[in-house]
């Protein structure tokens, strides 16, 4: 009978086969281009990842749509077709209110209120994704959102009949308020709806309005600071449950060190986004007391309908927000 000697060599090969063998290899979407902030950090923590657990866990990010489709990342990491995943909170609002409460304006108009906001909501937000087999990473404020047009806004006349761009169904509801005719468009395909003639106008961030150019298609942009958005990264709770312990470990901290980095990156790409607008000939400035006036009123009503479609779990979340920010 012939006896196998296995050589150091041969031991070390099996050990790197076995150890691929149960390295973990993970597909995670995100509805944004590689110019934004927001996915540079996503690709940054997947790279922290990886570093942690020593190629335990590998995440490849795919970007600007490019494996699902925005309203399909969700359903695709609750079904366990892919196993992480990026959206815009707001646009699960059809899931619960809770999830637009970041696009209340006059609700939290600073880095600091935005982040205590989130802290506030989520406990709940948490509570509503593991129902559905899901754990939030981390979330990341875009900038303040304001206003982009093709000429000075400064009649609240110009809103009646305007085509404006609005990414969520509470941006819908605010442009409805004002007198628009909002329309739902990608990151990705801004460019492609001013040319075409589909839009006129969009309420978006300084980040957004510098990584699409924006200076291609309008002339003006009006800083009213409406609202400080997030998106939110989770992942599968079956995909985690399938990690050990270690990895488990090593992932969550990633994840806290990605949103730290995360809202940093966003007051800083606020700041540079907003010199790349005045640099490429946008002009920049805050609305006039007329504007104001009726984006403060389009905001009161838009508050009101979300108060009567709450539940009082979300009501008491908002209402300790308050509560922490009166202190």
């Amino acid at each position: 009978m012939r006896t196998r000697i296995i050589t150091p060599l041969l031991l070390a090969t099996a050990c790197g086969l076995a150890a691929t063998a149960h390295a973990a290899q993970w597909t995670m979407a995100t509805p944004y281009g590689d110019a934004s902030f927001h996915t540079q950090n996503t690709k940054q923590f997947a790279e922290d990842v990886a570093e942690a657990t020593n190629g335990e866990l590998t995440i490849t990010v795919h970007s600007g749509g490019s494996l699902v489709s925005h309203g399909e990342i969700k359903p695709s990491v609750r079904r366990g077709t892919i196993d992480a995943g990026e959206v815009f909170l707001s646009v699960l609002s059809n899931d619960d209110p809770i999830f637009e409460v970041d696009t209340l304006p006059g609700l939290a108009g600073s880095y600091d209120d935005a982040y205590a906001l989130w802290e506030a909501t989520k406990p709940m937000i948490t509570e509503l994704f593991a129902y559905e087999g899901l754990i939030p990473l981390y979330a990341v404020a875009w900038p303040a959102q304001g206003i982009y047009t093709a000429k000075p806004l400064t009649d609240p006349a110009q809103f009646e009949g305007l085509r404006v761009r609005a990414p969520n169904i509470n941006t819908q509801r605010f442009v409805n308020n004002l007198g628009g005719s909002p329309t739902e468009t990608e990151e990705s395909d801004i460019p492609t709806a001013f040319s075409t003639g589909r839009v006129d106008a969009m309420i978006t961030s300084s980040a957004t309005g510098n990584a699409m150019a924006a200076w291609d298609y309008v002339t003006d942009y009006t800083d009213a600071n409406l609202w400080l958005p997030k998106n939110i990264v989770f992942m599968s709770q079956r995909s985690f449950d399938r990690l050990d312990e270690a990895t488990q470990e090593a992932l969550l901290e990633a994840a806290a060190r990605a949103e730290e980095r995360g809202w940093q990156m966003s007051r800083d790409n606020n700041d540079t986004s907003t010199a790349a607008l005045i640099e490429n000939g946008i002009a920049v400035s805050e609305p006039n007391e007329a504007v104001a006036d009726a984006l403060q009123a389009a905001g009161g009503k838009l508050f009101a309908d979300w108060e009567a479609r709450a539940d009082d779990d979300a009501k008491q979340a908002l209402e300790a927000y308050r509560e922490q920010r009166a202190d």
